[in-house]
């Protein structure tokens, strides 16, 4: 399985280099873009998914980046059959005189039935555009890269990774605190204390043992004004320690 946007910071692993040796040896690949996928609506993005046509499956959850309710995910697969003859169950009651004819999405899963996901995601594709779409995935991002600056122009925050996309991963480390559990309890007692005044709600991860400060840049309709007022508080619960 490659991941396009790990969880925990948005990695992006290589998925060219994977699809070869995949197809070398002729097992299955599977493309994990489940919260980055959205990204790709974006031709500056498409890098990302160098490399796809060796893949035989994909998925990307819209309900995560493309404003679709909770919850929708979108499956690609190279090979249909490969997903019926692991799927499908054939009891009389289920035999119909178009089978074969059409797509009996009952054989595709593990379900029977399902909600009709799909609608809910046209709404949001007619309702925004394609070109609407764009511009918010991109202003997030635009947003995220905005607050990296103004954490690497901050002497007393460090970035914990780079940022590829919408997510900033970032720890508090003021001037003269080494110890990395130290540092830990600090940032975790921010995580916190942010929290609790109800105005800004950010996790965390750990990366590489340091303990991380997650921002992640991806409501609907957030814009500069929200970014920097979270920023800016997250700077005096800091400072106030």
């Amino acid at each position: 399985m490659a991941t396009l946007g790990t969880t925990g910071s948005t990695a992006i692993d290589p998925l060219k280099r994977i699809a070869e040796i995949s197809s070398k040896y002729n097992i299955w690949l599977h493309v994990d873009a489940a919260f980055a996928g959205t990204a790709l609506i974006l031709d500056e993005f498409k890098w990302m998914i160098e490399g796809i046509e060796k893949a035989d499956s994909f998925v990307f959850n819209p309900h995560k980046w493309m404003f679709t309710n909770f919850d929708c995910s979108a499956y690609f697969i190279k090979d249909k059959q490969a997903l019926i003859n692991t799927f499908a169950i054939n009891p009389e009651y289920l035999r119909t005189e178009t089978q074969g004819q059409v797509n009996d999405y009952r054989d595709w899963g593990i379900q029977l039935g399902r909600r009709f996901r799909a609608l809910k995601l046209w709404f949001v594709i007619r309702s925004f555009g394609v070109k609407g779409l764009q511009e918010k995935i991109r202003g997030h991002i635009s947003l995220a890269q905005w607050l990296e600056g103004e954490i690497n122009k901050n002497t007393s925050f460090e970035m914990l990774t780079p940022r590829t996309l919408n997510l900033v991963c970032f720890r508090y480390k003021p001037l003269g605190v080494e110890s990395l559990d130290e540092l830990n309890t600090i940032n975790e007692r921010i995580l916190h204390e942010v929290n609790q005044t109800g105005k800004v709600f950010i996790t965390h991860t750990k990366l590489n043992g340091s303990y991380s400060l997650r921002m992640v840049i991806g409501q609907t309709n957030v814009g500069k004004t929200h970014v920097e007022k979270a920023w800016k508080l997250i700077g005096e619960v800091a400072s106030s320690l």
